[in-house]
């Protein structure tokens, strides 16, 4: 059974064959390299993936509740920790002075 690399060697281009790509990508007419302002458009994958950033991001905390408010909540279905976060934030504005 013959060993295969997981992480074959890469072997860089002379300066000659990097000039002979460079030369074969430049004549292409369908391949022409990006410009100074598309370089400067151009956004990180990274910062593209996942959910969108909250403008109210919400903070972890860790809480402990009585099991009947747990029970509760719970037998509402999916969304449970929402809805709760919901009462909550009622309770505070119709207890907040003005």
């Amino acid at each position: 059974m013959s060993k295969i690399s997981k992480h074959p060697t890469v072997r860089m281009p002379s300066v000659q064959e990097d000039k002979a790509i460079t030369a074969a990508a430049r004549s292409d007419p369908d391949a022409q390299p990006l410009t100074p302002t598309q370089l400067q458009a151009m956004v990180p994958l990274k910062s593209l993936r996942g959910r969108p950033k909250s403008e109210n991001k919400k903070q972890l905390v860790s809480v402990r509740y009585s099991p009947e408010v747990l029970a509760y909540f719970k037998s509402t279905g999916e969304g449970w920790q929402s809805r709760m976060d919901s009462v909550l934030r009622q309770y505070v504005a119709s207890h907040s002075r003005p």
